[in-house]
């Protein structure tokens, strides 16, 4: 007999449990990751109820790939739109969160006598909200047309990225084992460089390249090709020094900004779910029971500050930023648990072994308490609201509603806050596209010119050239580009005079920046010399081409990014109507709604429910506030207006079908059936229109047979003759009724 591999047999055993036991926790609508926990633990080495693997290596090598997946999947859904579009409010109480959170982990591991690794990674552990089991439990209670729900998408867009970052952080720590502020910082600004050169890169060339072979992408074929960029941007930012996560984030993150986004994010969906549902097994095997059993203190006081320091940090964090109380409060309570950031963070201190080993199974303990708390948090966040309202002084609620008004007001009026940060931003991305061009010809272009025997100096003159050549549009930009806006801004304050401060000082930042890169190649003196001749040619000789230059690239640029950006721009909406807590969201008309094709004034939505039909799209058509003579008809996309409880209420209406129990029982009546017309027959000298066998059998006559001759789809104007052999398409106890 043929021996069967083990990571096949162990695959078997991993698998097989896990569907037993997420179909038991789907009945018991419980998240499914928890059902990963479990089956992990019943199949783990400190239980082995249904047998154990034998081979750990190999599912520990599937964990790692399914964290790869998980993260790309992650990235997928990210996308730099959606981070651009989240605005100040969730960034800021998403990055207060994850800072009052990580003070509490460190101060905890500091009290109870951890050493300084441990609590570093337990402030990083609980940090974090799980993404997946606060957005499934909200689909699954029905909240997402909430006005809270926008608000904890934004935080958890944020967190994500945070999350990505403390990965990077927390890896450097862990291969360094010490905790030094310059090493930190270079590995922040080294960070930076590669996460806006990728950024960058990624924007202009990936959704442009797409587009050119957009006929040539099958199915397979485009998932063979991002699979393809996710495991070769792995194996890079492994290369540069940072983890295989990081690498698989930024491109998804990258590929959601092209024209395949969502198809891509499709196709590998299954992939993720099945290479992910491997990694939480993995998890969920690591769970000592010994451990638990002689923890269980620990475990209660994590998760204990979990559920109240979340809740805490998301309120405060976004009452400060200008949300009201309840809405605050919802998304502090919906975000309280942690989840599969948290396992990834514990996986890379005990796989580096800088951290004690029961920090895993401690953070897989207080994901699963905290996860089945999760929907009981969010049920009782309304209750706790009214209670807060009748408990805390009058004026001092009164005083919160005038903070978030005045907030919401300073914020539509933004521009000039936000033309500054554009201007700045432009500056930085060129400085870092000119540093990628020199570290791609330094580190890549002269090293294989000299493996290829080219002679040293000529390999550095060549380098050089091209180097200069192929940075000179962006050291233009960088020197002399300009937005109008940002002029315009200037000019209407008055402060002429610190605009030229700011050319002057942009100008010494990019003679800096050549000089710096001459010297690499040239002694001083040709590097000064150089210098001075690069600066006569980009501001002067050349200044007008390298402009047209420049301005080709950052137009592509721009329209990769914001391509399709007018999807969402009705959710800006939300902002200026959030005092009076009402809100713009989002419905899709269901194929087989009851009220299709029915005129907007007949349906009378704004007497019923008391909300506002603001915009209607369809397909790539978007009907403005739409008049009283238009129509709903299936896969609308409606963008309406209200408040939580008039949303509900019209979501009822919305969503609601015809009822169709027994449309199964229809459809097997729904046959082909012939029918001989004989000299009784009714239908004798009549033309198919007039003869009503339509309304007779509910269907359709498809076919005759006459004297030898067949008619495929006879015209309705067919005259019925006798002998006639009719084949009638519909219901079968009708047709047989004729007979």
């Amino acid at each position: 007999m043929h021996s069967l591999p083990a990571l096949i047999s162990d695959l078997a055993l991993i698998l097989g449990t896990a569907g037993i036991v997420t179909l038991l926790f789907k009945r018991l609508n419980q998240p499914v990751v928890l059902g990963y926990l479990v089956a992990g633990f019943l199949i783990g080495p400190n239980v082995g109820l249904f047998g154990t693997v034998s081979s750990s290596e190999g599912v520990q090598l599937w964990a790692d790939i399914g964290v790869i997946f998980l993260l790309f999947a992650l990235g997928l859904e990210f996308s730099f739109k959606k981070l651009f579009r989240v605005g100040g409010s969730a960034s800021f109480t998403a990055l207060f969160e994850v800072g009052f959170m990580t003070i509490i982990g460190f101060t905890t591991g500091k009290l109870l006598g951890w050493d300084l690794m441990d609590c570093l990674f337990l402030g990083g552990i609980l940090g974090i909200s799980s993404t997946s089991i606060a957005m499934r439990t909200i689909d699954e209670m029905g909240l997402k047309n909430k006005k809270f729900v926008s608000i904890v998408m934004g935080v958890l867009v944020i967190e994500d990225l945070v999350a990505v970052m403390l990965l990077v952080f927390l890896t450097s720590i862990a291969l360094t084992r010490e905790f030094a502020g310059s090493d930190m910082l270079l590995s922040f600004l080294k960070l930076a460089f590669y996460l806006s050169l990728w950024f960058v890169v990624g924007i202009f060339w990936l959704p442009t390249a797409l587009k050119k072979m957009q006929s040539m992408l099958n199915e397979e074929t485009l998932l063979v090709v991002a699979v393809g960029l996710c495991l070769a941007m792995v194996v890079f930012a492994v290369k540069v020094g940072f983890s295989a996560a990081l690498g698989a984030f930024i491109t998804g993150s990258i590929l959601a900004e092209t024209i395949e986004g969502e198809r891509i994010h499709h196709l590998v969906t299954p992939i993720k779910t099945l290479f992910s549902a491997v990694f939480f097994i993995s998890v969920g095997m690591l769970i000592d029971p010994d451990v638990i059993a002689t923890h269980w203190q620990v475990i209660v006081l994590l998760s204990v500050l979990v559920l109240i320091g979340k809740t805490l940090g998301v309120t405060v964090g976004a009452v400060l930023s200008g949300q009201t109380l309840k809405s605050s409060l919802q998304t502090g309570m919906t975000l309280s648990q942690i989840g599969e950031f948290s396992f990834i963070i514990a996986t890379v201190g005990v796989g580096f072994k800088v951290v004690r080993p029961e920090l895993y199974p401690l953070a897989v303990s207080v994901s699963v308490v905290t996860a089945f708390t999760t929907p009981f948090m969010i049920r009782m966040a309304d209750g706790t609201y009214k209670f807060l309202e009748k408990k805390m002084p009058t004026d001092f609620i009164q005083a919160l509603d005038r903070y978030s008004m005045f907030s919401f007001t300073m914020a539509a009026h933004k521009e000039s806050r936000d033309q500054v940060r554009a201007y700045v931003f432009k500056i930085f991305l060129n400085a870092v596209i000119v540093i990628g061009v020199f570290l791609l010809m330094a580190k890549v272009t002269l090293p294989y010119l000299l493996n290829h025997q080219v002679e040293e100096g000529s390999a550095k003159f060549l380098t050089l050239t091209a180097t200069l050549i192929m940075s000179s549009p962006f050291l233009w930009a960088l020197a002399f580009g300009r937005t109008k806006q940002f002029d315009s801004l200037v000019a209407g304050d008055g402060r002429g005079t610190q605009n030229y401060v700011f050319i002057i000082s942009r100008v010494m930042v990019a003679v800096g920046l050549v000089g710096a890169m001459v010297a690499q190649f040239v002694p001083l003196g040709w590097a000064l010399g150089i210098t001075a001749w690069m600066a006569v040619v980009v501001g002067y000789v050349l200044s007008t081409k390298l402009r047209a230059i420049y301005q080709w690239f950052e137009n592509r640029f721009i329209t990769n990014l914001t391509e399709e950006v007018h999807k969402v721009t009705p959710r800006t909406h939300t902002q200026a109507l959030a005092p009076w807590d009402a809100h713009l969201t989002e419905f899709k008309v269901p194929a087989e709604a009851q009220y299709l094709g029915i005129p907007l004034a007949q349906l009378s939505i704004r007497e019923r429910f008391g909300v506002t039909v603001a915009l209607i799209e369809r397909g790539r058509r978007k009907i403005m506030a739409p008049g009283r003579d238009v129509m709903l008809m299936p896969q609308d996309i409606v963008f309406v207006i209200g408040n939580d409880d008039q949303l509900a209420n019209f979501k009822g209406f919305i969503d609601a079908e015809q009822d169709y129990q027994n449309l199964d029982e229809d459809l097997s009546e729904y046959t082909l059936e012939k029918y001989i017309l004989t000299e009784q027959s009714k239908f004798l000298g009549k033309t198919i229109r007039d003869s009503g066998l339509r309304e007779s059998t509910n269907g359709l006559v498809v076919g005759i047979e006459r004297e030898g001759e067949r008619i495929l789809n006879p015209d309705s104007g067919e005259v019925l003759k006798l002998s006639d052999l009719l084949w009638i398409v519909g219901d079968r106890s009708r047709i047989r009724d004729l007979v």
